[in-house]
């Protein structure tokens, strides 16, 4: 297969629906419109892409403008890029949107040079073992290691049935005051919060399916649970979401397309008696994935398979990884700056997957 150059007519790119404006609830008209995309494929024929633009004012918006992106096109800090391109400051009609970038810590003194030098030598055993570990891990996923089944993990063939996407805003504030009052990362507090919901989720599940309802435990999880996440990494050298300038150049150093690592993410599922032991976990585990380079040995171990074997080897390799896990866990960073599409403000922008 290869990319053909080809003429986009946008009469058959860009839906826009005719609606009652005077519905019951749009709320959950735009979710079940999402819920039937999610039942059909974008038509092979054209570029696969396509914008439906609903005259809905929802909860949160004046109306609604849903993408629909095949993920051949580029990973999400391709298709990111692209979207904030097109967007701009809304208080400054021709800038950019800037990203917040990580800050360099600055370098310590050499006094205790030969500490710093077993530290490092330390530091680089921990990288190699923990590499050699979480490769070792991955290869076994792909051949024949799953997670328990659980109430989250979907049967054979689920990725083929449509997708219901539900969204939930959060307060940014709150997991920063978190992440403030216990030394951690913002990542290490999402993490953290998902570990401790779907805890208490799954908790729920299993006690409504013992014979007394679980009346009389408070923990009624099986003692052992293998749950974990495909989290993607972006490997691209430089951080944050990169102008698409940039990007589409021949020789850049940030290059367009699908560049991200898998990494093998485990969940603590467990009933906690203090909430914030869920964040301390999140970050033992966080912490341990950053002292390895599983993502860039996992992206060339994909490499390697689509080169040698075929884009269907590189296809089942990825299935086999995903479907043996129990989901996909990601972030991307925003902008900072309010910003506007097409003269319009951005509430908000909800990523997500199907397929």
């Amino acid at each position: 297969m290869r990319w053909v150059p080809t003429e986009v007519d946008l009469e058959r790119h860009v839906i826009v629906p005719e609606l009652d404006q005077n519905m019951d609830s749009p709320d959950k008209f735009l979710e079940d419109y999402v819920y039937n995309l999610s039942k059909t494929t974008i038509d092979k024929s054209q570029p696969l892409w396509d914008l439906h633009l609903l005259n809905l004012r929802t909860s949160q918006s004046e109306a609604v403008g849903i993408f629909r992106i095949h993920h051949s096109l580029g990973d999400g800090t391709s298709l990111l890029s692209l979207l904030l391109a097109c967007t701009r400051q809304m208080n400054d009609s021709k800038a950019l949107p800037t990203i917040p970038i990580r800050k360099k810590k600055d370098k310590k003194s050499d006094r205790i040079r030969i500490w710093r030098i077993l530290l490092r030598f330390w530091f680089v055993l921990q990288v190699f073992w923990n590499t050699v570990v979480d490769v070792f891990m991955f290869i076994a996923t792909a051949l024949f290691l799953t997670d328990t089944q659980n109430p989250l993990k979907g049967l054979p063939g689920s990725e083929s049935t449509p997708r219901r996407i539900v969204y939930r805003t959060v307060s940014l504030d709150d997991i920063k005051f978190v992440k403030n009052a216990m030394n951690t990362t913002i990542n290490d507090v999402a993490f953290g919060m998902t570990q401790a919901g779907l805890s208490r989720y799954i908790n729920r599940i299993c006690s409504e399916n013992k014979k007394d309802g679980g009346a009389t435990e408070t923990n009624n999880l099986p003692k052992s649970i293998r749950l974990r996440s495909n989290l993607l990494v972006n490997i691209r050298p430089a951080p944050g979401i990169q102008a698409l300038a940039d990007m589409m150049e021949k020789d850049a150093e940030v290059k367009w397309g699908n560049w991200i690592g898998y990494v093998l993410l485990p969940f603590t599922i467990a009933v906690r008696e203090d909430p914030l032991d869920y964040v301390r976990n999140a970050k033992a585990i966080i912490d341990r994935k950053k002292r390895s380079l599983e993502a860039f040995c996992t992206f060339y171990i994909a490499d390697w398979a689509l080169n040698l074997f075929g884009i269907k080897a590189a296809s089942a390799l990825s299935h086999k990884v995903i479907s043996r896990t129990t989901m996909c866990f990601s972030n991307m960073v925003g902008p900072v700056e309010e910003i506007g599409f097409c003269g319009h403000p951005m509430a908000f922008l909800a990523p997500s997957s199907y397929g």
